[in-house]
């Protein structure tokens, strides 16, 4: 029997694959070669799970950001690059359906990720492009609060349009490059982008 870390890694991953609501515990049961009893000895239900699943995913995100903030924290340009690679790199495995499935059938375990996103990633995000445009590498003209609604929130909506998933056509580098390092690339002082031109052309 695998532990509990592994089956909240397994549940997960089917549930990002399928939907929260389509992947049922009877499927679960049977893809582990479980009992459905046996869940239900260590979870009260469905809800539970997926929660505790989608929990230990946004840890290790906020684990892999603040790493990455740690090490490019002498450049927020460099690190808000980095934070929405990551994301990229974590939704390619998302079912475009399942953040909708989970907004319809679970709003409390929604509100976590929600929560992640708006009072944590957000707030980094802008937090970083304040320290940009302070140490000049954003023009002061640039309006950073209109920017960010326009270009860095709620990446999943731009990526997971009605009947479009952009994971199947573009990788997440290309997306990276056109969904975040040209807008960033455009905001940017001459003085900065003189200066790491391979920011830009990585």
């Amino acid at each position: 029997m695998i532990n509990k870390d592994q089956f909240l890694e397994f549940a997960l991953s089917k549930f990002l694959k399928f939907g929260s609501k389509r992947f049922t515990l009877d499927d679960l049961a049977h893809e582990l070669g479980i009992s459905k009893k046996t869940i239900y000895e260590n979870f009260k239900g469905k809800e539970e799970i997926i929660r505790e699943s989608l929990e230990a995913l946004l840890n290790r995100l906020r684990s892999e950001i603040n790493q990455c903030v740690e090490k490019e924290k002498s450049d927020p340009i460099l690190t808000i690059i980095s934070i929405y690679r990551i994301g990229l790199d974590t939704f390619k495995s998302f079912s475009p359906n399942f953040l909708r499935s989970l907004k319809k059938y679970y709003p409390n375990v929604y509100r976590l990720f929600n929560d992640f996103r708006e009072l944590e990633v957000s707030v980094l995000v802008k937090d970083l492009l304040s320290s940009a445009q302070e140490k000049g590498q954003i023009r002061q003209d640039v309006n950073l609060s209109l920017t960010y609604q326009l270009y860095f929130n709620r990446m999943e909506h731009i990526l997971y349009a009605e009947k479009t998933n952009f994971f199947e056509k573009f990788t997440p580098e290309e997306l990276l490059n056109h969904v975040i390092i040209n807008n960033l690339r455009g905001i940017s002082t001459k003085s900065y982008l003189d200066k790491n031109d391979a920011v830009f052309l990585s």
